[in-house]
């Protein structure tokens, strides 16, 4: 049994999600999210840095994942969002934890199968994939995203590295 985090970071809120996989078995832990309300950038980052260090701390996983920063019109923004999500890496990395990142495209490909899924069809296959009959925030919901799509593309990985060969043609 592995237990995989996944980061959705943001300057304001910080996702986290938590999920044990055993197999072809993902099983919900926990998410929730890190709220930096106020204060300056550093301070932010700061308690980004410090949340997700004690959240390794308590629940130990053994894999963590984030979303890569999403460049959009607003420059300003995506320095921000990349800081924040350099400070939940080096939390983990601190804790000599190895990041996977995953762009918003092979995230939702991964969980919805389709790279162009809203918000809420992300949040609904997360809730249905991981048998989760609560309310759950959208950020951490997108964590919850991003493990589940680390724990498809290990499968994927060690599927493809146990293949004895590799052939194109239809199966019959």
């Amino acid at each position: 049994m592995a237990l995989l985090l996944g980061i959705d970071p943001g300057s304001r809120i910080t996702g986290y999600g938590l999920i044990s996989v055993r197999g072809n078995k993902l099983t919900y832990v926990d998410c929730g999210c890190i709220r930096t309300e106020g204060g300056e950038l550093p301070h932010r980052l700061k308690i980004i840095f410090e949340g997700i260090s004690q959240l390794v701390s308590l629940q130990k996983p053994e894999q963590v994942a984030i979303e890569d920063v999403f460049i959009g019109r607003n420059a300003a923004s995506a320095l921000k969002l990349g800081q924040a999500r350099g400070a939940a890496m080096t939390a983990c990395l601190h804790h000599d934890l190895s990041v996977a990142e995953y762009s918003a495209k092979q995230i939702k490909q991964a969980v919805v199968g389709s790279g162009g899924a809203g918000k809420g069809q992300v949040q609904h296959m997360v809730k249905a994939l991981l048998n989760i009959g609560d309310t759950i925030a959208e950020d951490a919901a997108d964590a919850l995203a991003v493990a589940i799509c680390h724990a498809n593309t290990q499968a994927s990985l060690i599927k493809l590295a146990g293949a004895k060969s590799f052939s194109r043609k239809r199966l019959r």
